[in-house]
This record gives C-alpha cells, sequence and structure tokens, in this order.
C-alpha cells in the first residue's frame, strides 16, 4: 500500500506520535527517508515533537534511528576511526532484526528468542513489528553489565551484538526448529519463502536459521534501524512495538495507521535492572572466545586452510578475468544488496585489489542498485575489512549468496572451481602464461580442468 501525502501528514501530525518518535529518538543518530528520493543528511537528531512535523512537511516517509547512544549525535562524522566513535559513544542498544519473507515464521522465530532472553534472567526487553515481515527485539543498554572481560561495554560495539546475536542462535537452534515443525511440515515452510527445502539443510538436518536471517554479519558502527511508530514505505504500514508474550498472535492488519494508539514504548531502558543481561554477555562472550580457541588449534593441525589456500596475488586480478556471477553482481541488484557487498569485498581482496580499488569500485556499483545502499553500510563494511588478511568470498555452492541472489549463471568454466578466486586467478594466471608464447593467442583459457586447493 502506498503512503500518501495526506496519510502521512495524517499520521505524523499526531500529538501522541510526535511523542513517541521523540521518545525513542533521545541520545540517538538519526536518519529521515523522504521516499523515493532517499535519506536526508546525517548525522541529524529530533529533540522536540514539532521536529517530526517539520520533517514530515517537508515530505519525511519515515524515520530510523542508531542502535548506539551518542553524548552529542551531531559530533559524528564520517570516516571517523573506532577510536574516536568509542569517545563518544555513551553506550548501545541490543537490536535483533529477523526478517523473513514468511511473517507467521518471523512470529515463531520471535517467540522463541523471546524465551531465550527470559531464561538468561532478562526481564526487560521489547518487541517491535517492523512494518513488513519481521520483528525488532530491543535490550536496552541499561541491562547490559558495565564491563565485560575487563573491557567498558559501550565500547564493545559493533563486536558485542554480533557475538550475542550469534549466541542466541547457537542456542535456539535445535528449540527453533523443532517449534516451526510443530506449525509446518518442510514442503509448507518451503512454499511460504519459495526455496527449496536443500536450502534450509546443515548435514541433511533442518537449519531453522537458513529460513529467518537474523542480521549479524552486517552490523556495522552507525547501524540503524526503523524507528517506533514510523511508516514502512514497502507495506504502508506502521512500524509498532508490541507485548512480548503476543508475537504467536499479531495480526499486522493491527499496524494500519489509523488503528494504531501509541501506548507501548520500545526500550524501555529506565524499567532496567543495572546488569540484568551480565549472564548473557559472559556466556555469549565466553563461547565466542572458546570458539576462536578452536579454530586457531585447528589451524595448527591443519594449517592449509581453504581461505589460506590460494597464493598470494602479487597484482590485481583485471574485471575481464571476474567469474559470470562477479559481473552479474557489479551490473548492479534489486535484492541482497547487502549480502553484495559483504562478498565483493572478500573476493577483490583476495584476488588483489587494494583497499583503496576496492572502495571505489564498490562506491560506483552501489549508483548502479535501483535502491543504492546508505553509505554507512559500505563504510562499515569496508573498514572491517581494512588492513586485514583477505577472506575468500562464500563457495558457489553455498546457496545463500550466489544462487539465491539470482547471480548465479555459471559457464562452462564455472563447474571445474569451488569458489569465485578460483576462476579468476586461474584464467588469469593462464593468460599470462599464454601472453608470453608468441605462437599463440592470448585469450582467457576456457576449458582445462583444475583442483581447488
Amino acid at each position: 500500500m502506498m503512503i500518501s501525502p495526506s496519510m502521512r501528514l495524517k499520521w505524523y501530525k499526531r500529538k501522541d506520535v510526535q511523542e513517541a518518535i521523540v521518545k525513542a529518538a533521545k541520545d540517538k543518530e538519526i536518519a529521515v527517508k523522504f521516499g523515493d528520493k532517499g535519506f536526508g543528511k546525517r548525522p541529524d537528531i529530533i529533540k522536540h515533537p514539532k521536529d517530526v512535523l517539520e520533517f514530515a512537511k517537508q515530505g519525511a516517509t519515515s524515520f530510523h534511528c542508531s542502535e548506539e547512544l551518542w553524548y552529542n549525535p551531531l559530533n559524528i562524522s564520517t570516516g571517523m576511526r573506532k577510536k574516536e566513535l568509542d569517545s563518544l559513544r555513551t553506550g548501545w542498544d541490543l537490536i535483533l532484526d529477523l526478517d523473513c519473507s514468511a511473517l507467521e515464521l518471523s512470529q515463531i522465530t520471535g517467540h522463541v528468542l523471546v524465551e531465550a532472553l527470559r531464561y538468561y534472567g532478562i526481564k526487560n526487553f521489547s518487541v517491535k513489528f517492523y512494518g513488513n515481515h519481521g520483528f525488532h527485539i530491543g535490550v536496552p543498554f541499561e541491562s547490559f553489565p558495565e564491563k565485560v572481560k575487563g573491557v567498558p561495554t559501550k565500547d564493545l560495539f559493533p563486536d558485542g551484538p554480533r557475538k550475542i546475536a550469534a549466541f542466541l542462535q547457537n542456542r535456539s537452534r535445535e528449540v527453533l526448529a523443532n517449534k516451526m515443525l510443530e506449525f509446518y511440515s518442510l514442503s509448507e515452510i518451503s512454499k511460504k519463502v519459495g526455496k527449496p527445502i536443500l536450502d534450509f539443510l546443515t548435514k541433511g538436518k533442518f537449519d531453522p536459521y537458513k529460513v529467518v536471517d537474523v542480521d549479524t554479519i552486517l552490523i556495522a558502527p552507525r547501524h540503524l534501524y526503523r524507528m517506533p511508530y514510523s511508516f514502512n514505505e514497502k507495506s504502508g504500514l506502521v512500524s509498532i512495538p508490541i507485548n512480548p508474550d503476543d508475537v504467536l498472535d499479531f495480526d499486522k492488519d493491527s499496524a494500519q495507521f489509523d488503528k494504531v494508539d501509541p501506548g507501548l514504548d520500545f526500550l524501555k531502558g529506565e524499567k532496567s535492572s543495572k546488569g540484568e543481561a551480565r549472564r548473557l554477555f559472559i556466556q555469549a562472550f565466553d563461547l565466542a572466545s572458546e570458539e576462536e580457541e578452536k579454530k586457531e588449534a585447528f589451524s595448527k593441525i591443519k594449517p592449509k586452510l581453504s581461505s589460506e589456500n590460494f597464493e598470494k596475488v602479487s597484482e590485481a586480478v583485471p574485471e575481464d578475468f571476474f567469474p559470470p556471477c562477479m559481473k552479474k553482481i557489479l551490473e548492479g541488484l534489486v535484492d541482497g544488496r547487502k549480502r553484495a557487498v559483504f562478498i565483493l569485498i572478500n573476493f577483490l581482496s583476495s584476488v588483489g585489489w587494494s583497499h583503496e580499488q576496492i572502495e571505489s569500485l564498490i562506491y560506483e556499483w552501489n549508483k548502479k542498485n535501483e535502491e543504492p545502499l546508505r553509505e554507512t553500510i559500505i563504510k562499515g563494511q569496508l573498514n572491517n575489512k581494512k588492513n586485514k588478511e583477505p577472506v575468500l568470498p562464500p563457495n558457489c555452492d553455498n546457496k545463500a549468496y550466489m544462487v539465491e541472489m539470482q547471480v548465479c549463471n555459471p559457464d562452462n568454466f564455472c563447474k571445474k572451481i569451488k569458489n569465485p578466486v578460483n576462476y579468476s586467478v586461474f584464467k588469469h594466471k593462464m593468460y599470462k602464461i599464454n601472453s608470453q608464447k608468441p605462437s599463440k593467442t592470448a585469450t582467457p583459457p576456457a576449458d582445462k580442468d583444475i583442483s581447488n586447493d
């Protein structure tokens, strides 16, 4: 449903709506979206109800806020280093972003994660329908311990929410799988989301987190989410807080703007018991440490892992030698843009491109997308990879990436490789060999068989 100007103004003119948005904006960076025109300036703030109305008069369709809390959001600037951001940050809220094309599966996931938070002794948390297919589950910063492993908790962003989200998924996976299968068979789940059953299996076992996505990898500094009581442009519905006990019974019809009463808050920090999330934090960080130790131990037993197997590329492999999937991504996308940034950075760094070259290409690519990604998403991913050893992009058989994004269009050579980097490195190497032979035309090879190191 389209958001008409009359709907938008009628909604944002309401005093109770304005006050709810102002309350949610406290100490947060704000970004205002103006429909198809995209987002306004960043950073921005909302301090008074009249600010909401003024933005609405200018054409605002939705409001978005940071997970991070700041001394003064207006002091933030693009390109700041982590230390600079840490000095301005006073804290951050934990936001679990659940998304699935089938709302009922998001509801089941939300219910299970709510019970998981309760299991770890957390009483003060919120649930919000974000206006389309999923939910946000939020735990306020006031519930966190002051330090974790000697580090001020306020400085543990974005690693902190990533580790906690990964921990909760790990601990709830089996419970969630059983809960989903109480409601629907695998074939019914497959029909609901329009994907084959094989896409949901890991070693032959149903993995519900291949059905419902919980955004962890792409959490980045200055990450934003849709504010409570803000419109969702795609659905025309309002993002509304709901009672955590009502997740399974939620009816999205209740999010129509003329049916919403802004009576519930999202992230009620003043109701928190300081440190009530301590147990969750300690166990999440302990598990993350154990996993890191296992990886280190495994690397000593088997020193040549797949991401290390490729000999380092001494020069940047030209685009002419990129596999079909990468060329397709670089044409611009409608869906899967966040995953594409993750893929592109890992691929380009693995085929010898410098940070500056990668940054330039990705910003040019973003202009080709039907709806360009926000600069903060791209900047966050680039900064996370800067000065780090290259990591391979997902393998070709990982259906959650190239296949699901509909960019897998293999040529005859693709069936001989397991990773897009194999494709480019080998073809470029053979081109250089052939170009040194005067008797042969130097063209990229097509069919020679190779093995994945």
